[in-house]
């Protein structure tokens, strides 16, 4: 099968004949604007070869330091090269940062691209791009607040068009919101122009902190300061039990009650707004009363060694969570490692990262591919995991600063990808001697974004739609070669 796009990037999205006769149907059949979607989705399946059931996307945010991890340059001279040493991998040639034992004796079963580029070192842009996979920034741009004309997330995209598993959404985003410490919500992450009614569904698992950052409780730390501790950091599921007292055969009777006003409701109303909210209500209600999905979300009290496995802290709860929602169904889970931009190492980079952010990103990476193998999982779950960007090559010290550190860097950084068919030891791509620039075969977030749509078997035809209900292409770009067996 030819999987590189069937259309120039200007061409209308294409309608089967399949889809025109069920949209032609709905009213024929009395259906409302609230099926659209079912039969959207039956058409975006079409049969199509699908190379993962799942994606889960790990999001570094504030950019990880390529030198320092996945693109080690121990020939560089000293002010490039860094502190830290390149260790072997399972796979010939292949070295990384010696502060990922886990993950270099596991490397047969991942691969990278060295050469990911984009033009911005903003992290707002950064930010958006990545999470969108459009390289251009949408007209009207704001750094400081998400606007309706953003373009949509990828985990936006996915909620969307992707068949729902059971009554769990199709895209999950876990376990916060991006939001700085100063209150400015990062964009990118939501729904742009398909709708706020579009967005993925967020689980605050984590509690906003404007103070610390990282892998809370056992790797919380300042940037400046080093490690520290906060009494009311506590990573918590989202509670969808009943309130006391009320038992489901209440909940019933006041289903009935609000159905029976809904009917007069929709006398007077029947825009697609409403039955859409309906939808999202429906799907919150059997959340409720559904005891085995709720164990999707319950990562405390997983077996103590599983616990131990990814490790006791928001890093690898979070990974745990993702693997128990792919496990439930879910198509794409998002995981945000990092509050307040906590990869941005502008400071005391090397500390930071050997002693708080590669050890718990290291054990919980690894426990999620271990765990995922043995379940027979692997092979049908895509691991993504990137920032908004790299950082510079050259080492520098801000005023302030005690320890050095590196500056945003657009320009190139290092993608990790496992399972979902990933040839495992593979590497695509290179930086050049500094690790400054893309040395060969540079890729695009468009790229990037295309192989996790690829992966979930979306076709090259797959279209959005904004909330005008004007079609818009997913893809933008084919998917990354070289790297799929």
């Amino acid at each position: 099968m030819n999987r590189s796009l069937a259309s120039p990037p200007w061409h209308h999205p294409q309608v089967t004949r399949r889809a025109a006769i069920q949209a032609g149907s709905i009213g024929l059949l009395g259906l409302g604007m609230n099926h659209v979607d079912a039969l959207r989705g039956a058409d975006v399946g079409g049969g199509r070869y699908a190379r993962a059931k799942s994606v889960i996307y790990i999001f570094l945010s504030g950019g990880l330091a390529q030198h320092d991890s996945f693109d080690p340059k121990p020939d560089a001279p000293d002010d490039v090269r860094g502190e830290f040493k390149p260790i072997a991998t399972q796979t010939p040639g292949l070295q990384i940062c010696e502060h990922l034992p886990m993950l270099a004796q596991r490397s047969e079963q991942w691969a990278l691209v060295r050469s990911l580029t984009h033009p911005y070192n903003e992290h707002s842009d950064g930010h958006l791009v990545m999470m969108t996979g459009r390289s251009m920034l949408p007209p009207g741009f704001n750094r400081s607040t998400p606007k309706p004309s953003d373009w949509p997330s990828i985990a936006a995209i996915a909620n969307t068009v992707m068949q729902p598993p059971n009554n769990l959404p199709p895209a999950v985003v876990l376990p916060e919101r991006l939001v700085h410490r100063s209150g400015r919500v990062i964009p990118g992450q939501f729904a742009g122009l398909m709708g706020t009614h579009q967005d993925p569904w967020f689980i605050d698992a984590a509690p906003f902190n404007a103070k610390t950052y990282g892998a809370y409780p056992e790797y919380e730390f300042h940037h400046a300061r080093g490690r520290e501790t906060t009494a009311d950091m506590k990573f918590q599921a989202p509670n969808l039990s009943l309130p006391h007292g009320f038992t489901p055969g209440k909940l019933q009777d006041r289903l009935s009650l609000l159905g029976h006003l809904d009917d007069q409701r929709r006398a007077f109303d029947t825009a697609a707004s409403v039955q859409t909210f309906d939808r999202h209500r429906q799907a919150v209600l059997s959340l409720l009363t559904d005891t085995e999905t709720q164990k999707a979300f319950d990562v405390h009290n997983v077996d103590e060694a599983t616990q131990d496995r990814y490790g006791r802290n928001s890093f690898g709860w979070s990974l745990l969570m993702a693997r128990q929602l792919v496990e439930a169904g879910v198509s794409l889970v998002q995981v945000n490692l990092g509050n307040n931009e906590s990869w941005d190492t502008h400071q005391a980079a090397f500390p930071n990262l050997k002693n708080y952010l590669l050890p718990p990103t290291d054990r919980a990476v690894a426990a999620l591919i271990d765990d995922l193998a043995e379940r027979g999982m692997l092979d049908e779950t895509l691991i993504v995991m990137a920032g908004e960007f790299g950082r510079t090559p050259r080492i520098f010290s801000i005023p302030s600063a005690k320890l050095p550190g590196r500056d945003h860097w657009g320009a190139v950084q290092s993608v990790f990808l496992a399972g979902g068919g990933v040839r495992g030891g593979t590497v695509i791509g290179s930086s050049d001697r500094k690790g400054a620039f893309p040395h060969d075969d540079p890729q695009r977030p468009e790229h990037l974004a295309a192989t996790i749509y690829d992966a979930l078997g979306l076709p090259p035809t797959a279209a959005w739609h904004d909330e005008q209900g004007r079609p818009n292409h997913i893809y933008h770009a084919e998917p990354i070669r070289g790297l799929m067996s």
